[in-house]
């Protein structure tokens, strides 16, 4: 886990239907790795195995498009949309641009809503 700070987003955890395909989504999507606290729940590493601990993989949530919107970051986004797509997640707004750069928005295989963006 990161180092906690005042008022800011320490920890994610998404709902997982699936914690393997989940876990094996996002390792081909977006080369995280995992902590695994056993069968019913896996830390989110991130892409090195130096970063910290920064959410997790829970299978006691109800996954969901209507929360809060995740954004993650990508250096090339047409990538990223065909990374997504290779493991099995569905694009379901974009590639557009908006006034900051280019976005889209995925559906992980258990069902939660995501997005993507680039500054180009």
């Amino acid at each position: 886990m990161s180092t906690p700070q005042h008022h800011r987003i320490n920890y994610i955890e998404l709902a997982a239907t699936d914690i393997p395909r989940a876990k094996q989504f996002y390792a081909d999507a977006f080369g995280w790795a995992f902590n695994d606290y056993g069968p019913d729940y896996a830390g989110i590493q991130g892409a090195s195995a130096t970063d910290p601990e920064i959410g997790g993989l829970n299978p006691q949530g109800t996954p969901s498009r209507d929360g809060a919107l995740i954004l993650l970051f990508s250096d090339d986004l047409d990538a990223s949309v065909e990374a997504v797509q290779a493991a099995g997640g569905e694009v379901v707004n974009g590639p557009y641009e908006f006034p900051g750069g280019r976005r889209f928005h995925f559906t992980d295989p258990s069902g939660n809503e995501l997005g993507v963006w680039s500054e180009a």
